[in-house]
């Protein structure tokens, strides 16, 4: 059942935290909200705006660390689909599919502790979820195309104060991925080599690493 422009306005008057207590209640119920945020649907005539939710976790797009080249692979199939191609005669069609034959992709993401506190309530066990997912975040996803894609590791840097101790792009600078070997193509995860440099972590910051 839908609410009408003039119900709201109504509600809005009797209440004007309407808004607040909206957004609260869909970061309060719903973990992807309360995660990433959401632009929710908002009833401008009415002045009602539950609006933007800023998640207080926010993931960059990953990048594949050496450039990469998609291979074509001819696919055949051999029943028929319908009547009309058993008419015409055809009892096999040709497709392709799209591979790569291996790459290994860098993602980093940024948790703002203080929009967690302050704006969607984001707390520790959302985190526990939030990191069980990402290292298995491929398992229920296999296919013919990706069938080993997975999470082959998880760094993360603690920081004990609740604005940070550290800027974001210095800690990640900290971690390189490197080929072992320049001259070979690379097939394996074991052709990379990762490295921490864990000596040089500013005070105040806790390495962890997940795979």
């Amino acid at each position: 059942m839908g609410v009408k422009n003039s119900e709201v306005e109504k509600m809005k008057k009797t209440d004007p935290q309407l808004d607040v207590k909206i957004r609260d209640f869909m970061c309060e119920n719903f973990f992807d909200i309360r995660t990433f945020g959401a632009v929710m649907t908002t009833f401008v005539k009415a002045n009602l705006n539950c609006g933007q939710v800023r998640g207080p976790v926010q993931l960059n797009f990953a990048k594949s660390i050496d450039p990469i080249t998609t291979q074509e692979i001819s696919i055949t199939r051999i029943t028929v689909a319908a009547e009309k191609e058993l008419d015409e005669g055809k009892n096999t069609m040709i497709g392709n599919k799209y591979i790569i034959p291996y790459a290994l992709y860098r993602a980093e993401g940024f948790i703002s502790a203080n929009l967690a506190e302050k704006t969607t309530g984001f707390n520790e066990d959302d985190l526990k979820i939030l990191w069980d997912a990402i290292l298995n975040m491929f398992e229920m996803d296999h296919s013919a195309a990706r069938g080993k894609m997975s999470v082959r590791k998880l760094i993360i840097f603690k920081h004990e104060s609740i604005f940070g101790n550290a800027p974001a792009y210095k800690l990640f600078e900290k971690i390189s991925v490197c080929r072992k070997n320049i001259d070979k193509v690379v097939r394996a995860y074991s052709d990379y080599e990762i490295t921490i440099d864990e000596d040089s972590l500013p005070k105040n910051i806790e390495l962890i690493e997940m795979a």
